[in-house]
């Protein structure tokens, strides 16, 4: 009774529909962390396999895994039907569930493998919750709070995997497994919640355009309009996705590095005000309702996102900011630079354009791309000869790799203006399809 009490509520209150939804989607993917990113939080006693780092194997076959799931994303969720993914979405978790569990019962280092597995299915995972977010008025105020989870999800699983080894003496083999257990039932709630919430109404497709499956024929028509402009969307985001994974995936070490090792509260200590002011300052643009406005106004949040973070490690590099303040505003910077393209971008994207079709395809594409650039910077770091700590690394490739955003992110944004322009959209009124 109070479940259908709670859906009749609901459908007669929009925003009771966009607080709820980004809470469910939140909770979504925060709960899929629990089974991607725990065993980041363990050291495996600096144990090596051919001379390299066993926790870099991890990294490097996680990572590889994670982005053949986004390469065959960029068909398979631009297809998706939506009655298909509450049971897709059980299926990707259980699968990656399944293989840290194979990870735990094989003993190092022939259970490297086992990391291959469990990222394979998880890329899938963003493209079938956003799947139930866009195309409405509310998208960037569902689609900011599911992108927090980015921040506050990896922080805080990372804090649960050290608990569970420090407080509980869980082996550092056992602990993701165990960590996943732990988010097995908030993952099914927040997904019975994505599943009954109501398709968006006429006034969203009005304002925001028909989100329908892509084709390939769709989809060539997509990439033949707008070539240019995704070629620099996916640059952007490599550059975005190489720093932000890196800074994820290795916090650990770079804390080492920076004398807070072993600290289980370091991690939430600077993710979660991280999480709080991008949710709030991509929120905002919800309240933004013309199209083109808004897509210039995501190039504004991502250019300053790129500068932050720049200017943050300039300053650290002078000694004017404490590891703290430097680490916490870097990463503030790049999660506001990355967070549009996963919450508001493309949809505003689509939007301005009145395009047919789905974030997911294009988001796929940018994705894919970026971890292939991910996995090819730790190779680069591990094989190429490089000796320089985790914390010199890390900065260097923001100094180097946000430069390079800042410069795409001015060209794109006058692409995008100009071909808006070009095909008459004025303020207010959208382009023909």
């Amino acid at each position: 009774m109070i479940f259908v009490a709670l859906s009749s509520g609901i459908r007669r209150h929009p925003m009771a529909i966009n607080l709820l939804a980004g809470t469910a989607a939140f909770l979504a993917y925060a709960s899929m962390y629990a089974f991607r990113k725990p065993f980041t939080a363990a050291s495996f006693g600096g144990m090596q396999v051919a001379g390299i780092d066993y926790k870099v194997w991890l990294v490097i076959v996680q990572v590889l895994g994670y982005m053949l799931s986004k390469v065959r994303g960029i068909t398979w969720i631009a297809e998706i039907q939506r009655r298909r993914r509450a049971r897709t979405l059980a299926g990707l978790i259980g699968f990656s569930w399944l293989a840290l569990l194979g990870f735990a019962l094989v003993p190092a280092p022939w259970n490297i493998p086992f990391l291959f597995l469990n990222g394979l299915p998880l890329g899938m995972v963003w493209g079938v919750i956003f799947g139930y977010l866009e195309g409405r008025r509310g998208t960037e105020l569902m689609g900011a709070c599911m992108c927090a989870s980015f921040i506050v999800g990896s922080g805080v699983v990372k804090s649960v995997g050290m608990w569970l080894m420090v407080s509980w003496h869980v082996s550092e083999c056992w602990m993701p497994f165990i960590t996943g257990l732990l988010f097995i039932a908030p993952m099914g709630v927040a997904t019975w919640v994505l599943e009954h919430l109501p398709p968006p109404d006429a006034a969203d497709v009005a304002a925001r355009s028909v989100r329908v499956p892509m084709d390939a024929a769709t989809r060539r028509a997509f990439l033949a309009r707008f070539l240019p402009g995704i070629a620099m969307i996916v640059m952007a985001y490599i550059a975005l996705t190489v720093t932000r994974d890196f800074r994820d995936n290795f916090a650990a070490e770079i804390w080492s590095d920076l004398g807070r090792g072993g600290d289980a509260s370091v991690f939430a200590e600077t993710e979660v005000p991280i999480a709080i002011a991008v949710l709030i300052i991509t929120a905002f643009t919800v309240i933004v309702r013309d199209n083109l406005k808004a897509l210039m106004l995501n190039h504004v949040l991502i250019f300053g996102g790129f500068a932050i973070a720049v200017g943050a490690t300039c300053l650290h590099e002078h000694g004017l900011i404490e590891p703290v303040g430097w680490i916490g505003l870097s990463g503030f910077g790049l999660y506001l630079a990355y967070v549009p393209y996963n919450a508001t971008f493309f949809e505003r994207m689509l939007a301005t354009f009145r395009v047919s079709g789905n974030v997911g395809f294009i988001m796929y594409i940018a994705d894919s791309s970026g971890y292939m650039g991910s996995v090819l910077v730790i190779l680069v770091k591990e094989f190429g000869g490089m000796r320089l700590s985790w914390a010199t690394f890390y900065a260097d490739t923001v100094m180097t790799l946000s430069g390079i955003g800042m410069l795409i992110t001015l060209v794109s944004a006058l692409y995008f203006y100009g071909k808006a322009r070009r095909a008459k959209v004025l303020v207010g009124v959208p382009a023909a399809a």
